[in-house]
């Protein structure tokens, strides 16, 4: 999701907020100080003692390891616990109790009365940008208006809410274009919309569809998979209200918690959401670049202590040894490929033990299996960041910030106060279709977790010869995925699906949106123009 960066001009991040992690020398987890403190001890100088052990206080190793799903029915952050790096972060963002989406988070959205057509704002009667982007942000500071000092309500905008009813209707394009080539009318036309925020995206692909083509409306099925209570109860209201109730049903669930299977021809539409999935953090010995994964430990303090332990996780192994498998490019600055240059930095005073931070994408991964198993003719339609300003340190980092009055501030660590900040990560679009390609040309199960664990701890630099690698035929020329097996098509087409690409937002918009609506007066398009580290993968 777009965050504003109206105000992004502060660079530090909030003392305050009383949970910060430890700075440490040493790339390992370190022995803290376990020095009583004062109850209202200055947080400021909060690393007043400094460790140069590379060993962990067989306190923290004692903590229960526990998994987001675990915390679902804490109603304040724990301590004394440990969890790995993606469960931190999806108990920060999605805690039904504390969680950032579940009590902070609100979605921008342009207000009723800007004039424009279904509340949006009428683009045509701007003179150029600037004049638009002064008036977003007056409205974005009324949004905001009667908060607290210090972190109070979140607010970010989206392209669908900015540019109501136009982007959704470009999407809604999209996918009867494709609907209307292959499947009517002798299939139904099913949709899967992961996290809908306010619903305006469905609200927007169904008014068109029911406007242009009543015909395929008939026929719609709209399914929400919504893991927000909240939004998902306003979304249910703002679409029955609105007339759309017997096409749409809203699931409040997770979709990681998805068990029904769906076997019809089906499109998923996960439109600015998967920036917010967890990432798992893994960093490489500099001697023997074994991978080690990303553990934080919460003392009774609430203080985080970082550190890292052998691969053991069976999620972080499925992903290293499929990036193994598809020769995707090597976690490692250049510098750390060459052993000699290796041996040279380690010898450094003060050098750190392990490469820096590799943040993976591993619910992006278990999506990606889900759909597998679970829409097998489905056709996905994913639009998000490809890159971000301001990230913390380290490799696809994320942007982690929080907004205090009108200003959103970045901060250097993902290690922040539960609930308080927002956590996003680029995608890396061209890893994300070979893995998403391959994973959905595989008809067996999974590989051997035991062999995926053994395989995942091997130097990421060395040649592969392992029986998970490629089929000789994955590379081929050609376009299409090979027929789900006993699979026939009603209209006598071909079964098998096109494969993937990856468009540009504005080579998608020139697609499918009416560009005329968000024209300004001096020819600008913001539609186009706001969005160039957007992505699409369709």
């Amino acid at each position: 999701m777009l965050r504003s960066a109206l105000s992004c001009n502060h660079r530090c991040c909030l003392r305050q907020i009383q949970l910060i992690d430890k700075v440490y020398f040493s790339s390992t987890a370190l022995t803290a100080n376990d020095k009583p403190r004062p109850k209202y001890n200055d947080k400021i100088n909060y690393n007043s003692d400094i460790s140069f052990s590379t060993t962990v206080d067989s306190k923290h190793l004692k903590y229960p390891m526990l998994s987001s799903r675990d915390l679902e029915s804490h109603r304040k952050p724990p301590t004394r616990v440990r969890m790995l790096v993606r469960d931190f972060i999806e108990d920060s963002l999605y805690n039904p109790h504390y969680g950032y989406f579940s009590k902070r988070a609100t979605i921008f959205t342009a207000p009723p009365h800007c004039g424009g057509v279904e509340g949006g704002f009428d683009f045509n009667k701007y003179r150029d940008s600037a004049e638009f982007e002064v008036d977003v942000a007056k409205r974005y500071k009324e949004f905001g208006n009667g908060e607290e000092d210090g972190p109070g309500r979140q607010l970010w905008h989206t392209p669908t809410e900015l540019f109501k009813p136009w982007y959704g209707q470009a999407v809604a394009q999209c996918l009867v274009s494709e609907y209307l080539l292959k499947y009517f009318p002798y299939e139904d036309f099913k949709v899967y919309e992961l996290g809908a925020g306010n619903g305006t995206l469905a609200l927007n692909i169904l008014d068109f569809l029911k406007t242009h083509y009543p015909e395929v409306y008939d026929r719609t099925q709209y399914t929400i998979i919504e893991i927000s209570e909240k939004l998902a109860r306003a979304q249910r209201h703002r679409l029955h209200q609105q007339g759309h109730g017997q096409v749409v049903d809203v699931v409040n669930r997770s979709v990681f918690e998805w068990e029904r299977k769906e076997h019809a021809p089906c499109y998923v539409v996960a439109a600015e959401v998967v920036d917010n999935f967890a990432h798992d953090v893994v960093r490489y010995d500099l001697k023997t670049l074994e991978a080690y994964q990303g553990v934080v430990a919460v003392d009774e303090m609430g203080e985080f202590v970082p550190f890292y332990t052998k691969i053991s996780d069976p999620l972080i192994a499925s992903y290293l040894a499929l990036r193994r498998r598809l020769s995707l490019p090597v976690p490692l600055p250049r510098f750390l490929r060459s052993p000699s240059l290796r041996r040279l930095y380690a010898s450094l005073p003060f050098a750190p033990n392990l490469s820096p931070p590799d943040y993976i994408p591993t619910r992006l991964l278990s999506l990606l299996k889900i759909l597998r198993t679970h829409f097998p003719r489905h056709r996905l339609l994913l639009s998000d960041f490809s890159s971000l300003p301001d990230a913390v340190p380290g490799l696809n980092a994320p942007v982690v910030q929080t907004r205090v009055g009108s200003t959103m501030i970045p901060c250097g660590s993902i290690f922040v106060q539960q609930g308080w900040f927002d956590i996003m990560f680029p995608t890396d679009f061209t890893a994300l279709r070979e893995m998403y390609e391959f994973l959905l040309s595989q008809a067996g199960p999974d590989a051997d977790e035991q062999d995926e664990l053994s395989y995942a701890r091997v130097s990421p630099l060395a040649s592969s010869t392992s029986p998970l690698s490629l089929g000789a035929g994955f590379f081929s020329s050609h376009a299409r995925r090979s027929p789900l097996d006993g699979m026939t098509s009603a209209s006598g087409l071909p079964v098998g699906e096109r494969k993937s690409s990856v468009f540009s937002h504005a080579e998608y918009l020139e697609t499918y949106a009416d560009l005329g609506k968000t024209r300004l007066a001096n020819g600008e398009n913001p539609m186009v123009g706001f969005y160039e580290n957007v992505k699409v993968l369709f």
